[in-house]
């Protein structure tokens, strides 16, 4: 979109502090695609920084303070974009706003693509990657096509960043966390989920809903909200409401039913009814997902065909039910559920699918703060499982909190078969492990032992063989 282009015509470079990150790596390739000269830190090597250097990205992972290379330290040239989890006091920061920078937050820079184009913007505790990679998919899938900035990888475009140079249309996810969403402008906007995090940042409940409730007055008064069903958040534009088995919401589904991999559901819209619509990738709390996209873009003016063939042929997420085994006798998700409610449909659904198969939980827990606060609901969600594995906690951006241990939590669990392990100790337990569900599930860095749990499992299953 050349007007995007537009907006940061009187730079030539971009600097991002915090690149390696799954929103910031989004837009680091945008600005590539538009021909900026894109360079960054980030604290440590990864698949998306390994793919942003071969795409041309320059990038470090060592605090360099003012030794920055100087082709960036023309202030008139260069703007940068730092990620809320890179600490204030960081060198590289402080250098480039005492030296009065243009310097943006991510959230900032997303406000500003969507105020130049039509921002669908994605926000909710929970599914809002899911939601916005599979609107994203639709969109693409469609006469439509879109921008899309995501939150994951997306497994039909094996990218988080979509582009066209043609559509009006931008994806966002809209992330509560920093507040972050009340940066954007969106035209519509679907909301999945209101359940309180991130009480670090909030300070009490009451403030985390009045946050969702602000950014619901951000919408444009000639688009949409598009809400779960009981939502019921202040709004200027046309108010739609969504829910699973529900006579009383604007769009529902009813009659799910799960046959050869795939979810097929009966749709009812305001004035219309779907029969048979089915859905790409398993899992109820997909089902919802889809039924949020239908409704947005129902209410849109987007063609059934469209919104059909898109979520048909959308296949999911990296880390968002992400099948790693998928055989008779043994099964591997890995996951990335974070907070007690995602769990809860995690558990649910796996136990749907496979109601007769034995449930080992690999569970990372995330942020020192989210443990304290939400400690009794982890317990009761991982108490569900037969079989549970409890990882360190991974604190992100905290220092630890007196007393909040993952030992702590584990006290708290109710369950004969349970077990405090190190990675590497989990990775061991496994080794003749070749019947049952294996899920792996945390947001923090628990996916560096997908690889190597999947080597070890698939190898048990040539052995049995």
């Amino acid at each position: 979109m050349e007007q995007n282009k537009n907006l940061f015509s009187d730079f030539k470079n971009v600097y991002f502090i915090g690149i390696g990150g799954i929103g910031m790596s989004a837009l680091a390739r945008y600005f590539n695609n538009l021909g900026f000269k894109v360079a960054g830190y980030d604290k440590s090597a990864s698949d998306l920084t390994n793919k942003l250097e071969a795409e041309g990205c320059q990038i470090h992972y060592e605090d360099l303070g003012e030794e920055i290379s100087n082709e960036f330290k023309n202030k008139t040239t260069t703007f940068v974009v730092f990620t809320p989890a890179i600490p204030e006091d960081m060198k590289e920061l402080v250098y480039f706003i005492s030296n009065e920078f243009t310097v943006y937050k991510r959230a900032e820079v997303l406000g500003i693509l969507t105020r130049q184009s039509k921002g669908l913007c994605v926000a909710g505790t929970h599914g809002k990657t899911t939601t916005s990679s599979m609107l994203a998919h639709i969109l693409d899938h469609s006469s439509w096509k879109c921008n899309a900035f995501l939150g994951g990888i997306a497994t039909n475009f094996n990218s988080n960043l979509v582009l066209s140079e043609t559509s009006d249309w931008t994806v966002v996810e809209a992330d509560e966390f920093d507040r972050s969403f009340l940066k954007l402008s969106p035209f519509s906007s679907i909301v999945t989920g209101v359940d309180p995090d991130h009480l670090d940042i909030y300070g009490s409940i009451e403030q985390f809903n009045e946050g969702f409730r602000q950014y619901a007055m951000k919408i444009d008064p000639s688009g949409f909200l598009v809400e779960k069903e009981g939502f019921n958040l202040p709004t200027l534009a046309k108010k739609v409401s969504y829910a699973l088995h529900s006579e009383t919401a604007d769009y529902s589904m009813n009659n799910l039913v799960f046959r050869d991999g795939f979810i097929f559901s009966d749709v009812r819209l305001k004035t219309n009814f779907w029969q048979n619509v089915k859905l790409g990738i398993p899992g109820s709390h997909n089902a919802e997902n889809a039924l949020a996209c239908i409704a947005l873009l129902d209410s849109l003016g987007m063609s059934e065909l469209e919104i059909r063939n898109g979520l048909s042929s959308f296949t999911g997420v990296k880390r968002r039910f992400d099948y790693q085994i998928r055989t008779e006798d043994l099964v591997f998700i890995d996951d990335y559920a974070h907070h007690p409610n995602e769990l809860k449909v995690l558990i649910e659904s796996v136990r749907n699918l496979y109601p007769n198969k034995k449930i080992t939980g690999i569970f990372q827990p995330h942020l020192f703060s989210r443990t304290r606060d939400f400690a009794m609901e982890f317990a009761a969600e991982l108490s569900k499982l037969d079989e549970l594995i409890l990882l360190p906690i991974y604190p992100a951006r905290e220092e630890p909190i007196y007393g909040i241990s993952s030992a702590w939590l584990y006290s708290k669990v109710e369950l004969p078969k349970k077990f405090l392990l190190s990675p590497s100790e989990a990775l061991q337990y496994f080794n003749q492990f070749d019947k049952g569900i294996v899920l792996t599930i945390g947001a923090g860095d628990i996916d560096k032992i997908v690889a190597p749990l999947k080597e070890i499992l698939s190898s048990n299953l040539t052995t049995a063989e």
